[in-house]
């Protein structure tokens, strides 16, 4: 059966899709770069036993809209414009970019009654050598390659490329290319602070692959140590991409979180 949609139109007047699923509390679900709601497929199933799962479809993939100008403050609004039109609080939950957007749009909302964010990419400088690169293949239409070029970047492997390549949902990653290099722009002009986020009043978990690059740990310690309630869980073992390679693990860790008191 194919999952419900829900659109909401965000403040700027763009129109933001999600799928959803399952039944109970609300989970709403954010993905990374290069990704869309597919990125949660293997997780979501594991969630919707128990809870009513909303996979967003960020903006300039899927059936969501786009604006003139990006901006992470447009997709923090995308993301409180979901949250605010569900009837109850809910988790909100976000991978890598997705992450950093989750983190934004809890200062919009106080329906989040829940933060679980794995690995948000923030206080990373963009590589503008590479994101040049990646703006020229697009720019000559080449969106496959620079989609393969980002990756191969962000550490991915020939095999984990090509199981991405092999998947039905590939053509819907190049076809998003264009969204690649100004979410890396967007991430990196992301200030963290805890003076900033002294108003998040949802309790937050932070995720961490013990075998990611160490970057990722820096910005998930950095994300954490900004929140006022937080704590840090690390996948030993696991990498970046967990959401595909232990989604087991990770859906039972969201689920073990939610089941903690939260606002609302």
């Amino acid at each position: 059966m194919s999952p419900e949609r829900l659109t909401v139109t965000s403040r700027d007047g763009t129109v933001i899709a999600a799928s959803v699923g399952g039944d109970g509390t609300p989970v709403v679900l954010v993905h990374g770069t290069t990704g869309s709601d597919f990125s949660w497929a293997l997780v979501r199933g594991r969630l919707e036993t128990r809870h009513r799962v909303i996979a967003v479809q960020r903006r300039g993939r899927g059936r969501s809209g786009d604006g003139p100008r990006h901006s992470l403050a447009r997709e923090a609004e995308d993301v409180a414009a979901v949250v605010d039109s569900l009837a109850r609080p809910a988790g909100l939950v976000g991978h890598s970019f997705g992450g950093s957007c989750c983190l934004e749009a809890a200062l919009l909302t106080t329906n989040v009654s829940h933060l679980v964010l794995y690995e948000p990419a923030v206080g990373w400088p963009a590589d503008e050598r590479l994101l040049a690169e990646v703006d020229a293949l697009v720019a000559s239409g080449r969106g496959e390659e620079a989609t393969e070029s980002y990756l191969r970047a962000a550490g991915l492997n020939d095999g984990e490329i090509e199981a991405l390549r092999s998947a039905p949902t590939w053509a819907e990653r190049v076809a998003a290319a264009h969204t690649l290099s100004r979410e890396d722009r967007a991430a990196a002009a992301q200030e963290v602070s805890a003076e900033r986020f002294s108003r998040v009043g949802a309790p937050a978990l932070l995720l961490a692959g013990g075998e990611s690059p160490p970057e990722y740990r820096a910005s998930t310690d950095r994300v954490a140590a900004a929140l006022p309630d937080s704590a840090v869980r690390v996948l030993e073992g696991h990498g970046h991409g967990a959401i595909a390679t232990a989604p087991g693990l990770v859906a039972s860790e969201i689920a073990a979180f939610l089941e903690r008191p939260g606002r609302g």
